[in-house]
Parts: structure tokens; C-alpha cells; sequence
């Protein structure tokens, strides 16, 4: 039986008809950056001619600041370095942008790249949209909670003053029984208010602890999940990622929370890593003054405490201009920690990296 390679160097086989009839996108460029051969598929979907896309650089067609990031991987492809599920924009001839998903390799002998590309436009339009929605929604639902503890908070202000009122005033200088009654019905009408006003705050602090389900989670077992979900992008970066749980392999939390919370600040590692250096993540878990501490810290491009510390997690806050941020991922992570009862903090100067310490709360 013949084996692989001996078919496909069979000239029986006539393998341009993968390239001129395929769906996907199939290219060939040169290490000057200039394309030598495109699909049919490609040409129809970028919406120029043949002649136009051989005689301009492939920067040419890409939108944005996308030009400098795509020649910066070109570099590592020239290398030697394969690339997969790389994704960049291209606009049209028509004026559109579009998504596509790369995955890329070098032949150095002929000086040329080789890459198939798909278009996930569809795919990013839903994330868009997706984090549009959560966005609107997160903000509503703040809105109308912290709305709710204002009106909560404020109305015990004027219940206290006329309190306070009652107080200042001597019921035996009343001569009359029925205003007796009435002043006295009001003083206690306005304790009940109070005592209610009092218990809802109350309700309300401690609304969410009480809703969040909470169970003894390995974080190993976490961490494992996390990777596995993003294990192209930890791979097509190059990320080396340390992670030690030796001191404290277990905590009580909320399962969704926490994944979510190595989830974002993983990402956000990599996503925001220095330009031709691999991310370099350590994660590691110990205890201090009896609190259970995991610290996330990475050699990325960090940032200055002293200008974004007041809005680090605020809601659709982005500190640096990378395409995929959302200003939504620390957002989340405080969210997390702090509806449990835990603290997080952080220490980062610009291009020294940043780390972010969880301080869990006692759940037991």
C-alpha cells in the first residue's frame, strides 16, 4: 500500500483543484510580503483582482492597526515559527471588514509562506454582539441595584430626623388624649420604617452571598479546565505558564466564579503580553496573617497604578489599545472576588509586568 507521501508526489493526482476549487481560503506568499498565489475563493471574497492583490504588499488589504501586528507574526513565520489560529481583519474592495482565522508555515528553501484561511466574520459579529449585550446588561443591573441601596440609604436620613423629633418632644406638656394618640402612633409607625429600612439594607449587602452556591474547589482542577479552554491561544503565543497550588491546593467558592477569574486574568496575560517576548505567567497559592492567598503575575506591558488605580475595575475600562479589550474582564474579576467577601490587589509598573492578588474570604 503506498504511503502518504508517495501519493501525493503521484502526478496522477492533479492537487491545484484543492486549491482552485476549495471553500477555504488558500494563499501563497513571499517573504517580502508580497502574494504569489491566491485561491479563487480568496480573490471573491476580498472583492479585488488577481493583479491588484499580486501587486500591492499583503498590508495592503489589512484594516487597521492589524498591518503592523500581521508583519510583526510574519517575522516569527520567517523564523521558522508555524502559526496557528492566527485571526487579523482585512477590508474588501467594497469598504468591508472581515475576520479570518490563519493558520500559516514557512518553506525557507523557496523563501515563501504557505497559509489557509477561514472567515469567521459571522463568529466575531456574535461575540460582539454578545459582549454588547453583557455590557448593557451588567450596567442595567448596577444601575438599578445601586439605585435600590441609594433610595434605601437616604430615606433613613429624614426616618432619623423625625426621630430625632420625637425624641426632643415631652408627651406629658400634650393636654389633648387624641393628639396624645396620634403622636404617639406616628413615633411608631416611623421606628417600624426605620427597622424595615434597616433590614433591607441588610438584605441587600448580603443578597448575593446568599444566592452564589459555594463548595470546596481544587484549584488544580480549575486552573486545568481554564487551559484546556484556551489552549490555542496559550500555544499560538508561546505562553509558559507556572503554576504551583503545593500550599494551598483547595478553596471554598464559587465554582463559575472562580473559573471565570483565571479565565480573565490568563487571557489578559497573554492578550497583553510585549511584542515579540512569550508571556511568561506564574500562579501560585500560599497563606499570610492566616488569609489563603493565589497570586497571577506576568512579564506583560503592565501599566501605571497611579493613573488608572481609581478606575482599574470599573466597568468598560480598557488601559491599553488592543483590539480584543472589552473593558470588561477586570470588570468581572472584582465582581467575583468581592461578592464573596474577598479582596483583590495589585501591584504593576509599564513594562515590568503586573500581579494580581486574590485574598479569599473564610468561607467555611
Amino acid at each position: 500500500m503506498e504511503d502518504t507521501e508517495s501519493l501525493l508526489s503521484n502526478t496522477d493526482y492533479d492537487l491545484g483543484l484543492f486549491f482552485k476549487f476549495s471553500p477555504d481560503l488558500f494563499c501563497i506568499a513571499s517573504y517580502d510580503g508580497y502574494f504569489k498565489k491566491v485561491s479563487p475563493s480568496f480573490q471573491k471574497l476580498l472583492g479585488y483582482s488577481f493583479d491588484e492583490l499580486y501587486g500591492n504588499p499583503t498590508t495592503t488589504f489589512l484594516y487597521g492597526e492589524d498591518a503592523a501586528i500581521t508583519a510583526d507574526i510574519r517575522k516569527n513565520i520567517i523564523g521558522g515559527t508555524a502559526l496557528k489560529n492566527f485571526e487579523n481583519r482585512y477590508r474588501t474592495k467594497t469598504g468591508e471588514v472581515i475576520w479570518l482565522s490563519w493558520t500559516s508555515f514557512p518553506i525557507p528553501e523557496e523563501k515563501l509562506i504557505y497559509g489557509v484561511a477561514r472567515n469567521i466574520t459571522p463568529k466575531k459579529e456574535i461575540e460582539i454582539k454578545k459582549n454588547e449585550w453583557i455590557r448593557y446588561l451588567t450596567q442595567r443591573n448596577e444601575k438599578l441595584k445601586q439605585l435600590t441601596i441609594t433610595t434605601s440609604h437616604d430615606l433613613r436620613a429624614p426616618v432619623n430626623n423625625l426621630l430625632a423629633v420625637f425624641q426632643l418632644m415631652d408627651p406629658h406638656k400634650i393636654e389633648d388624649q387624641e393628639t396624645l394618640e396620634l403622636v404617639e402612633l406616628l413615633h411608631q409607625s416611623t421606628e417600624g420604617l426605620k427597622q424595615k429600612l434597616d433590614h433591607f439594607l441588610t438584605i441587600l449587602k448580603q443578597e448575593s452571598t446568599e444566592q452564589v452556591k459555594v463548595e470546596k474547589l481544587s484549584l488544580r482542577d480549575i486552573y486545568n479546565q481554564t487551559t484546556i479552554a484556551i489552549q490555542s491561544l496559550i500555544e499560538n503565543s508561546g505562553a509558559l505558564i507556572l503554576a504551583d497550588f503545593s500550599q494551598v491546593p483547595e478553596v471554598n467558592f464559587n465554582r463559575m466564579y472562580l473559573e471565570s477569574i483565571f479565565l480573565n486574568l490568563i487571557t489578559n496575560s497573554i492578550k497583553y503580553s510585549k511584542p515579540n517576548v512569550k508571556p511568561l505567567i506564574e500562579i501560585k497559592t500560599f497563606v499570610k496573617n492566616g488569609t489563603v492567598k493565589i497570586s497571577f503575575m506576568d512579564n506583560g506591558l503592565g501599566f501605571d497604578m497611579e493613573q488608572v488605580k481609581m478606575k482599574l475595575f470599573g466597568f468598560d475600562q480598557t488601559f491599553h489599545s488592543h483590539k480584543e479589550s472589552q473593558g470588561v474582564g477586570l470588570y468581572l474579576v472584582h465582581s467575583h472576588v468581592t461578592a464573596l467577601g474577598g479582596k483583590i490587589d495589585v501591584k504593576s509598573k509599564p513594562g515590568q509586568g503586573t500581579e494580581f492578588i486574590i485574598s479569599f474570604p473564610d468561607l467555611d
